[in-house]
């Protein structure tokens, strides 16, 4: 038998009983409610709301339950197809995108779009120019509508949105004055400025403290620009009458826990961070723990990794590279995920990945055996919960529930 801990035998023996022999992946719902409730419990304390970030937590019922729990309505989009579904499924939610769309892709969402949600009363499109801003007016205008404009920041990642320093200052106020210009199409509704780099590059470049207060510094001189420049604007975003309420997002998983002391923003993004895949693995997020497993069976074991070839030097290198392992293949495979349990699994560099059956070596003293499974932890979600058919949701050690993915 393999050689799992309590908590990975106790998974696959539920797993086992429920017949469950295809790669799946698992949302461990103890967990889950912990970081949950760690995040809500910052946020209570550093006075913001939560906004959910749906590409990161892609399944309407994943959505709803940690909705629940956090107490929000708050949701990033960041996917034509799926912003069409959220509105569809969540009619009382206020939606910000997370990123800029085409415009064609925004009109293609209110060319589909039906239901009780209502885009001018709990939408926000997210606009990095004036030349996408004008694309956004001309859609507006042939609509016949008006668009809630949230204007991206670059704060320091350098993805893009109204840059640092009088380049920004002046691309602001071209923007603002065409806001104003067109009152009846466009409507300013806030700030977006995202900051993962504050916690992801090395310490050489700069203390995760000291770039955030860099960040900072450069969103509150937009915020006190618009303030300064066009009062007007800003009193409307406040007064919130017919458009969303005033946003001032910022953070991420990465950097929501930073966020303690500056009194500017008025809410955090968070997605990834609450199911913590291994690029997570943050000191800003020690107190949140890994929540989302891949779990596959082995298919096939062979007592010694054997590489393809005719001659000696294939046996050699097999021989060197397999010593004390055994090789076997399992179902599926190449996620971007890492081998977890049984310890001691790990891929072989010199046989390749394949997403059909993986090589996984193992110590022989910890090998599964046919039909048992190994676990894999993702090193992202947004990339891999798409991947598996239904999530499993388990509690206890037990599945209580199967959650469909989007499609989209």
């Amino acid at each position: 038998m393999s050689t799992h801990d309590a908590y990975f035998s106790r998974l696959q023996a539920a797993l086992q009983a429920e017949g469950e022999l295809l790669p799946r992946l698992i949302v461990d719902l103890d967990r889950l409610d912990h970081n949950i409730d760690q995040a809500v419990a910052f946020a209570a304390q550093a006075g913001k709301a939560l906004r959910l970030v749906e590409k990161s937590l892609p399944s309407f019922q994943l959505l709803d339950y940690i909705a629940r729990r956090a107490g929000t309505r708050r949701l990033m989009s960041f996917h034509q197809p799926f912003l069409n579904l959220d509105a569809r499924h969540w009619p009382d939610a206020d939606i910000l995108l997370g990123k800029p769309l085409p415009a064609a892709l925004a009109e293609r969402f209110y060319q589909l779009h039906q239901g009780g949600f209502d885009p001018q009363r709990q939408l926000q499109w997210l606009i990095d120019s004036p030349e996408r801003l004008q694309q956004y007016l001309a859609l507006a205008q042939r609509r016949g509508i008006r668009l809630n404009v949230n204007l991206e920041l670059d704060v320091g990642l350098h993805r893009g949105g109204i840059p640092e320093g009088e380049a920004g200052e002046r691309m602001l106020r071209e923007i603002l004055r065409t806001i104003e210009q067109y009152p009846q199409h466009l409507a300013f509704t806030g700030f977006m400025g995202y900051e993962p780099h504050v916690a992801m590059v090395p310490r050489l470049f700069g203390s995760p403290a000291r770039l955030l207060a860099q960040a900072m510094v450069t969103y509150q001189a937009r915020v006190e620009q618009v303030q300064r420049e066009a009062p007007d604007l800003w009193a409307q975003a406040l007064a919130a009458d017919g458009q969303p309420p005033l946003t001032v997002n910022t953070a991420g998983s990465p950097t929501y826990r930073l966020h303690d002391q500056e009194q500017l923003s008025n809410e955090l993004a968070l997605g990834s961070g609450l199911l913590k895949p291994a690029h997570f693995d943050l000191s800003s997020l020690a107190d949140h723990l890994p929540a989302l497993f891949i779990a596959t069976p082995v298919l096939k074991r062979a007592p010694s990794l054997s590489l393809p070839g005719l001659g000696r030097l294939p046996r050699l290198l097999s021989r060197l590279s397999g010593r004390g392992r055994e090789a076997m293949f399992v179902y599926g495979g190449n996620w971007l995920a890492d081998p977890v349990s049984p310890g001691g699994l790990a891929p072989s560099a010199l046989y390749g990945s394949s997403s059909n059956q993986q090589l996984l070596l193992a110590s022989t003293h910890t090998a599964p055996q046919l039909d048992e499974l190994v676990f894999l932890r993702p090193r992202q979600s947004e990339a891999v919960l798409l991947q598996f058919g239904d999530l499993l949701a388990v509690r206890g050690g037990q599945v209580v529930e199967r959650w469909p993915v989007f499609n989209g």
